[in-house]
């Protein structure tokens, strides 16, 4: 009880997520979820900023869906509970932009195909777990939910097939996924690591060594 109360924010997330997926099944006219609710590069274009925000919170395929939220929920709490609700929030959606925008930017000059719509919390979910990996370097997490190995190594392991798609994407193949957004929130999780948490993990190390003294 005092883990959920710990991790509101990611209780938020989960409770807009499902408030999304629900609208997406035919409770609101489509054409509005998809110019609302996806974001791609002629989106930006047109100037619908916010798809870099409601696009993160958009998903209408069921596993898409319960995959991200499960990702969320057993990353998202520890994460919270350790950054507090404001940092965690802002992290979050930070991430999430950042991801969206990477989205767009890659379907445009390098896939050449600024129409390409995205939408999912995968972007941002890459984010929390590069972070996590950063922070808890020792801990093991199961690579697909099956393989345990070092955080850190399978969030190399991540990355390295968002790149391997990322390249078979820009040659034409590939499969339908984005792999650019997956990359844009990793990268946003190391720049988060680098110049938030190392400088506060240095910051504390300090101290300690002169309490030592």
């Amino acid at each position: 009880m005092g883990r959920m109360a710990s991790s509101y924010i990611v209780t938020l997330l989960l409770g807009i997520n499902i408030a999304v997926f629900i609208a997406w099944q035919g409770y609101v006219n489509p054409e509005f979820m998809v110019r609302n609710f996806t974001v791609s590069y002629e989106a930006l274009q047109d100037g619908r900023w916010w798809v870099l925000f409601t696009s993160v919170f958009s998903h209408n395929w069921f596993i898409h869906f319960l995959i991200n939220m499960f990702v969320l929920t057993n990353f998202g709490r520890l994460l919270e509970m350790v950054l507090g609700h404001f940092t965690f929030l802002w992290f979050y959606l930070a991430a999430g932009a950042f991801s969206s925008l990477a989205h767009a930017l890659v379907s445009a000059f390098v896939v050449h195909e600024p129409a390409m719509a995205a939408l999912g919390a995968s972007g941002a979910i890459s984010g929390l777990v590069i972070l996590f990996s950063f922070m808890f370097r020792k801990e093991k997490i199961l690579f697909f939910g099956i393989i345990p190995m070092p955080a850190l190594v399978g969030a190399a392991v991540f990355v390295g097939l968002d790149l391997w798609g990322l390249v078979a994407q820009a040659k034409g193949g590939g499969l339908p996924i984005g792999h650019g957004a997956h990359l844009g929130g990793a990268l946003a999780g190391v720049i988060f690591y680098v110049t938030y948490i190392r400088p506060k993990i240095e910051k504390a190390r300090r101290a300690a060594e002169m309490r030592g003294y």
